[in-house]
């Protein structure tokens, strides 16, 4: 930087210090700034442009701040150029240092892509949200959301630099909450043992503000790459959970072995067969049944994450075997259960039983009557045995079962009238 022996050299040293540029990118803005002043002020005293203009050069004594103009070697700076150029150049000096700021910050931006940064959230513009990010200002558009997220001003989030991409701005910074990179990120910030190269994480797949599955490896023997990304008690994936807003994360160990690799990404389902189709890259994966909807997952996500992170395809199929369960026997398919339950046989009706206690050869009607003739039998007999007790011991004979009987011998001949009518 230049140093600081006069007014115009401590200003040039502050400019640039605010800016976060060198001395010499202000002092090529000014010698462009003068160039374009001395063109202008031939044209306000109507004087001819030369033709040859674009070869014309100008210097700045980064000293003294004296700014001369030259066509060739011909020095053609007018009386009182600086003050001129001062009055003129004010505008395209702060145009061509913004500029510069811009690309210096763009620069310092593109060697952060792909890590994680704080902001807050700025202001919205439609669906795109604006984050301050410190020196520049993040772009937040719709894709890069999560959609159960919601944002309002001021709010400070942790976010990933995705991208330095061209808008209808200019380069812009672009940011994201829903990159799966996000969470490798913020493993990487909690994670010594990622930092240090011992885990590596191999590959995620998610399901922004749902669901994420991560695949972890250790190149260092005696490191446990899911317990290391687990942390103590689990206080390590606990904070990446707490900055995703309460997301799921299941965490697995990586396998180059397709099917072991399958079945850890199916988790939490247990007691899975894996067949391969390596022509078509299709695994076929037998689930015990109790296993079947955690392996499903619900409305399909867990298989879902899992093809995403193993690369296959994955057809999911109920294992067939039998089960007993309760009384009854248990019957199973691919995927289906029928349940094969003993049932009580059903009470048979009183004109049922009258017809099997008697000769089958004769009709209902015939059946009652001989029912009702063995009632009133039954029912004198009573009465006889009720008067002896009546005279031994005082009580008076119950005649209902007299009425009884004059009521079935009634009913039997009703019917067999009917039974006559319908033949």
């Amino acid at each position: 930087m230049a140093q600081a022996r006069t007014e115009f050299a401590a200003a040039l040293n502050q400019i640039a210090s605010e800016k976060g540029v060198e001395v010499e990118v202000v002092l090529d803005a000014i010698r462009v700034a003068a160039l374009a002043a001395y063109k202008k002020d031939l044209m306000l005293r109507n004087e001819l442009v030369p033709e040859d203009f674009e070869e014309f050069t100008s210097k700045v004594d980064a000293v003294t701040g004296e700014i001369s103009v030259f066509d060739g070697d011909k020095n053609v700076t007018p009386p009182g150029f600086a003050r001129i150029a001062a009055s003129i150049a004010k505008q395209v000096i702060m145009q061509k240092l913004n500029e510069a700021e811009r690309s210096t910050i763009l620069a310092e931006y593109e060697s952060k892509v792909g890590t994680v940064i704080s902001g807050a959230i700025q202001r919205q513009e439609g669906n795109t949200f604006f984050v301050d990010l410190g020196r520049a200002e993040g772009v937040l558009p719709p894709s890069e959301q999560v959609h159960t997220e919601i944002y309002h001003q001021n709010q400070r989030l942790k976010l990933l630099v995705k991208e330095i991409r061209e808008g209808n701005r200019g380069s812009e910074v672009i940011v994201s909450r829903s990159d799966p990179n996000l969470v490798k990120a913020l493993f990487a910030l909690e994670v010594p043992e990622i930092q240090s190269g011992a885990v590596e994480i191999k590959v995620i797949a998610r399901e922004a503000g749902s669901r994420t599955k991560v695949a972890a490896v250790s190149s260092q023997e005696g490191v446990d790459p899911v317990g290391s990304l687990v942390g103590q008690k689990g206080v390590r994936v606990q904070a990446v959970i707490s900055e995703l807003g309460e997301e799921k994360i299941d965490i697995i160990s990586y396998s180059d072995d397709p099917a072991r690799f399958i079945v850890a990404a199916l988790s939490p389902a247990k007691d899975i067969q894996v067949q391969l189709n390596e022509k078509d890259k299709i695994a076929t994966v037998t689930v015990p049944q109790n296993q079947l909807s955690l392996a499903i997952g619900k409305g399909g996500q867990n298989v879902r994450l899992a093809a995403k992170l193993t690369g296959w395809k994955i057809d999911i199929v109920g294992s067939g075997e039998p089960e007993e369960e309760g009384k009854g026997e248990s019957v199973k398919g691919e995927g289906k259960e029928e349940k094969i339950v003993e049932q009580p046989a059903e009470q048979t009706s009183e004109e049922d039983e009258m017809a099997e206690a008697t000769d089958p050869s004769k009709t209902v009607g015939e059946a009652m009557t001989e029912a009702a003739v063995e009632n009133i039998t039954q029912a004198q007999q009573d009465e006889s045995v009720g008067g002896e007790l009546e005279e031994e011991e005082d009580q008076p004979a119950d005649p209902q079962a007299a009425v009884d009987a004059e009521a079935d011998i009634e009913k039997a001949d009703k019917k067999e009238a009917s039974d006559k009518n319908k033949e």
